[in-house]
């Protein structure tokens, strides 16, 4: 019974701390995107070059940051990779022809000011960014 309380308290902290890695973030899109909502499983597709739209049939192309706490978090969360395994996979896709780099920013403002002027973007940035001009998806 000692055992069973203690996989179901490892359960449960597991969910709290996956739910605040996920509330470290915003998703966000160019108000163009019509989704106001995203799976986690379109989030990663995208990401991954394996999907180009979204349920709702809206274009969507990634916007990644280049480093920092949000980048890490999301490529932990969503896409299950270390930066490095992240850019091999971006350059085999580039090497094969099967793909593209996507567009690459140095913080959440240079994120934020790209998806808000380019339409069909989809992004993310620390949960306290400033978002204005852009939506914000919630993940599902």
């Amino acid at each position: 019974m000692k055992y069973l309380c203690s996989l179901s308290m490892l359960a449960l902290c597991l969910s709290v701390v996956t739910c605040l890695a996920a509330a470290e973030l915003k998703v966000i899109a160019n108000p163009s995107v019509g989704a106001s909502s995203v799976t986690a499983d379109e989030l990663k597709g995208v990401f991954l070059a394996t999907k180009t739209s979204l349920s709702d049939g809206s274009h969507v192309e990634p916007v990644l940051e280049k480093g920092g706490p949000a980048h890490e978090s999301f490529l932990k969360e969503y896409l299950g990779k270390t930066d490095a395994a992240l850019q091999t996979y971006y350059r085999s896709l580039l090497f094969t022809g099967k793909g593209i780099m996507p567009k690459t920013l140095a913080s959440d403002a240079e994120v934020v000011e790209y998806v808000a002027k380019t339409k069909g973007t989809i992004g993310y940035v620390s949960a306290g960014a400033n978002t204005s001009g852009v939506k914000t998806l919630e993940v599902r």
